[in-house]
């Protein structure tokens, strides 16, 4: 069984690489790809007579790795400075009123159709109301930087948000007051860790010389992640901070025991360790949707219920979207960012909690996967929108975006994502 194990992955990790180069030639999402690609590969190895049992124990524990790997891969791409500012108020906002509308609005129906409690109805609906930064993120790459880095920002929030919400409810006495204790308590608490542990694990790789660093630093990074969850805390915080802190160091640097740690080549060890993340991030991706879709029942998605269910989970995130859009960055810049909201990997993980913790409709399994294939593919639509502005307007005729000045008056997002019809 060894070589032909290795064999298998190898050509596994081929055929991955070769459908991410593929799709985004072609600029379809690979997400819809990998997970197709599972769903098809299921009847037929049943029809061989092959049958992968351990891929739902793999789903979750891989679907963990790469949520840590993207936050961080996409806290890498961004650059920090105060002219931010503005930009991270718009996307805290977005995120917060994105999921709370999201979390009323299902909530609510979870509670009417489907008899839930107060804290399981929310508990549901916080699986399908954060956008997916492991969607999200390498999905927006089209996108010029600043609007990029609005999609980096939002996503990354909306997971942490989520989470923090998530696991305070779930690991909650039930009560409302309890909750609430638990939110406000695990935030503060997370939050304190989060930047101690970033600081620290930034030192890790300051301070450690030799040709092995970047495996203790990600050792590290993920067994302070475990320890977070453990204690029912946001560890996705600690890990948007180590990115941000390694992109600029100048954060810390200002102190005097730090700034001698900083040596003349810290661009090209951050430019290493960079690309390393990039590659795993590669292959944690592409082994955990593939085993989604492998994962998948296709019964569950030929359900009419599942269908119904997932028009309204759509229905309602992206109409509060574009609400949201208009009121912080403007109309025009809503129209190509509107159909960046995946949902992906973080739902299907805080679903799969949600289904230990109490029973649900099997139908339910369904409409998250096809919530997952479908806001996924929507994406398409602000890929044609952002193209069909940079070809088919000519040049200097019509502005993509308008300008803060060409509006009157400007929104609090509109200047940080003015490019959004613009390549850099």
């Amino acid at each position: 069984m060894t070589y032909p194990t290795i064999l298998s992955a190898s050509i596994f990790l081929l055929i991955v690489f070769a459908v991410e180069r593929l799709c985004r030639r072609w600029g379809v999402p690979s997400v819809i790809v990998l997970v197709a690609s599972g769903l098809l590969a299921r009847p037929i190895l049943d029809s061989l007579g092959v049958t992968l049992g351990w891929a739902g124990t793999l789903v979750p524990i891989i679907g963990t790795i790469g949520l840590v790997l993207i936050v961080l891969e996409g806290a890498l791409d961004i650059e920090l400075r105060r002219q931010r500012l503005r930009l991270i108020g718009a996307t805290f906002m977005l995120a917060t009123a994105g999921y709370l509308i999201c979390v009323l609005v299902f909530a609510g129906v979870g509670r009417l159709v489907l008899g839930l409690g107060a804290v399981q109805a929310v508990l549901l609906a916080t699986s399908v109301a954060v956008i997916s930064s492991a969607v999200a993120i390498p999905g927006s790459t089209f996108l010029p930087p600043k609007a990029r880095e609005l999609i980096v920002y939002e996503s990354s929030m909306s997971d942490i948000i989520g989470v923090l919400v998530f696991f305070s409810l779930l690991h909650s006495d039930g009560s409302v007051q309890g909750a609430v204790l638990a939110l406000l308590g695990g935030g503060i608490l997370s939050l304190l860790l989060s930047v101690l542990c970033a600081l620290a694990l930034m030192v890790l790789l300051l301070r450690v010389a030799g040709p092995i660093r970047f495996v203790p630093l990600l050792a590290g990074l993920f067994a302070l992640y475990a320890t977070g969850e453990l204690l029912h805390l946001s560890p996705l915080i600690m890990v948007l901070f180590l990115g941000l802190l390694l992109n600029k160091p100048s954060l810390v640097t200002r102190f005097r025991p730090i700034r001698a740690w900083v040596s003349d080549d810290y661009e090209s060890t951050l430019s290493e360790f960079r690309t390393l993340v990039v590659e795993l991030t590669f292959v944690v991706r592409g082994f955990f949707f593939v085993l989604l879709g492998y994962w998948t029942d296709l019964s569950d998605l030929a359900s009419p219920s599942a269908w119904i269910a997932a028009a309204l989970v759509l229905a309602v995130v992206y109409g509060s979207r574009l609400l949201l859009l208009r009121v912080i960055v403007g109309a025009a810049a809503a129209r190509p960012l509107m159909w960046i909201a995946p949902r992906g990997l973080i739902t299907v993980l805080l679903f799969l909690h949600v289904r230990e913790a109490f029973s649900l409709p099997s139908y339910l399994n369904g409409s998250v996967m096809l919530v997952v294939l479908i806001s996924s593919a929507l994406i398409l639509v602000a890929s044609f929108q952002v193209g069909r502005r940079q070809t088919v307007r000519p040049p200097g005729q019509v502005r993509s975006l308008p300008s803060p000045a060409d509006q009157a008056p400007p929104t609090a997002g509109a200047e940080v994502i003015r490019e959004s019809g613009e390549r850099a």
